[in-house]
């Protein structure tokens, strides 16, 4: 197995990678090291991977199609597990354009790089944003999500149709994972968690949206490595019966498949915040404020198929996660 992770210097990949190669799997990394956050905290994620002799990093911008053919023509991966992409709701916003560059044209690119220098199995990030305005919970993989409320979120959702398209014409199985709030060391320093941890040992007021009236599926970085390695070689097969009517929506006549990647057990905002302030031992200033454009009031996981098929449920508890969280931060930046 030559494993191709892109977004490798990226907070998940960061840490996939670094898990399959203590167990000793070929390693190809990709990354563009754009500024989108702070890049020191994506060169010292890459400094660690650097140190294994398994792992082969490549800084390429997704949206240069040329130097990703090279890339595959030259290294051949058996597998790639997509991460990278432009992250961040709000961000999509503002800069929607950031979003088509790398969320889609950067996924077509994949795509036809797998279609000319086919591959075993593209898993690929999507997210818990697809499902949208979406108002039944827990949110299964089962459920329309043809209401996004973000561009971010939009394009996700469209990254699952392309991929279904391909899967479809030129047989690549396909598998996508969305996402539930991810968080943990090495984070994004653009989640809440981690920009709260900086503001309240600052002694700085953080700002609560929806005067604390949201909930989150919170999901632990471990959980999710974990399940993404027990995905990588469980490529999805087709179903030639498969009937819209009576199948789950998230299979297909095509090698494709869908899947939730959450803690199956959403966090009020405030028990996050309490959560957070005992790890750091100091009390949060807080401005409560109305709900922000793009955001939905919950999050909650339908993880029946994840365990059925893989025997796996993350188990990571908020007040576990973030006391570990915490230690690293304090750690990290000598707090």
């Amino acid at each position: 197995m030559k494993l191709l992770v892109t977004g490798a210097a990226g907070f998940v990949g960061f840490h996939l990678s670094k898990a399959l190669l203590e167990n000793d799997i070929e390693i190809v990394g990709l990354d563009n090291m754009n500024d989108y956050y702070d890049p020191q905290l994506k060169k010292d994620r890459l400094a660690i991977l650097n140190e294994k002799d398994n792992f082969n990093f490549y800084q390429i911008d997704l949206k240069d199609k040329a130097d990703v053919d090279d890339l595959f023509e030259k290294e051949k991966p058996t597998h790639v597990v997509h991460l990278a992409a432009q992250a961040g709701v709000r961000y999509s916003i503002e800069n929607p354009y950031a979003y088509v560059d790398s969320n889609l044209i950067g996924f077509i690119n994949i795509l036809e790089a797998c279609r000319n220098n086919p591959v075993e199995h593209l898993l690929y990030a999507s997210s818990s944003s697809v499902y949208g305005g979406n108002k039944i919970a827990p949110f299964s993989t089962n459920h329309n999500v043809d209401h996004p409320v973000s561009l971010y979120a939009a394009t996700k959702k469209s990254n699952e149709l392309m991929a279904h398209t391909y899967s479809h014409l030129y047989n690549i199985p396909t598998t996508g994972l969305r996402f539930f709030t991810v968080y943990g060391p090495f984070g994004r320093p653009d989640m809440a968690y981690f920009s709260f941890t900086n503001r309240i040992l600052k002694g700085e007021t953080i700002d609560v949206y929806n005067h604390g009236n949201m909930e989150r599926d919170f999901t632990y970085i471990d959980d999710i490595v974990q399940g993404i390695e027990k995905l990588i070689d469980k490529a999805p097969e087709p179903n030639a019966d498969w009937d819209e009517e009576k199948d789950d929506i998230s299979e297909s006549f095509a090698p494709y498949k869908i899947y939730n990647i959450g803690n199956n057990s959403p966090i009020k905002l405030m028990r996050f915040i309490k959560a957070l302030e005992s790890a750091l031992g100091q009390e949060a200033e807080k401005n409560y404020m109305d709900m922000q454009p793009g955001d939905v009031k919950r999050t909650y996981a339908d993880m029946t198929d994840l365990e059925q098929d893989i025997n796996f449920k993350p188990s990571t508890t908020i007040e576990e996660g973030l006391e570990k969280f915490v230690t690293w931060y304090r750690e990290y930046y000598n707090k």
